[in-house]
């Protein structure tokens, strides 16, 4: 008894498509011909297709195949390999599936750091750019010290008004605005001192965080906004600057 490729891949529950592959890739034998040219198929062939095809459904990429070997073969150690590899793979989507139901119970933008999730409401577009730079950037330690002042700082008018600052807005209300931010920083800075130490929290190297900190401030934020924030941060660490001194003195 002799099966024809589409015999023999109805009979195997797959492909002729797939049967091709396998050919292709050494992982089954091509078998006799007949005088017109047509393969002949015996049950040689649909033992090691059935095998290939079970290999599959448990998981096993083609490339690892040929590893695992055949049924008199005892490949234990390829197997354990397999089954590892397929238990992080488990545990990946099991993490997957429970970030979802995070972003989804928040209604939290995809885009954000999975850990941030409870804390997007609220947060502008450059907000969250710059959480997706800081989690590249620091470690859990700094992150886990962001999210809980985020957590237990909720978003006031003074930081609406800062969001909506235009980059042409007046010095005093730059002024201001800083003025106002600095309180609330300063009293961040003593709760979660971990943000004040940003060389000892890098997770790429403090040169590596600086530079992105800096290139992602000066694109994400307009002059006026900048200004505001590098004010805000000498006065909360009771800092000067003799160039804001200077401009402040003559007024706008």
């Amino acid at each position: 008894m002799a099966w024809s490729t589409r015999q023999l891949a109805e009979l195997a529950g797959t492909t002729v498509k797939a049967v091709r592959h396998y050919h292709e890739l050494g992982l089954l034998d091509e078998p006799p011909r007949k005088s017109n040219g047509y393969k002949q198929y015996g049950v040689a062939e649909l033992v090691r297709l059935l095998q290939i095809k079970r290999l599959v459904d448990l998981g096993v990429p083609l490339a690892q195949v040929a590893s695992v070997g055949r049924a008199d073969e005892q490949p234990d150690e390829a197997l354990r390999v397999i089954d590892a590899e397929l238990a992080a793979t488990v545990e990946r989507l099991q993490r997957v599936r429970a970030e979802l139901a995070v972003i989804l119970r928040h209604r939290a933008p995809i885009d954000l750091p999975a850990a941030f999730s409870t804390v997007a409401e609220g947060l502008s577009s450059q907000d969250r750019s710059m959480l997706m730079i800081y989690s590249r950037v620091f470690d859990k330690t700094w992150l886990d010290e962001l999210r809980n002042l985020m957590l237990n700082e909720p978003r006031t008018s003074v930081d609406a008004e800062f969001d909506a600052l235009p980059a042409d807005a007046d010095r005093a209300t730059r002024r201001r605005l800083a003025e106002q931010l600095a309180e609330a920083i300063r009293r961040q800075y003593e709760i979660y001192p971990a943000l004040t130490d940003l060389q000892s929290h890098t997770s790429r190297g403090a040169e590596t965080a600086e530079s992105a900190v800096t290139l992602a401030l000066q694109e994400l934020y307009n002059p006026a906004q900048l200004e505001v924030i590098y004010r805000a941060d000498l006065i909360a660490r009771d800092a000067t600057d003799d160039r804001f001194d200077a401009l402040d003195s003559h007024g706008d």
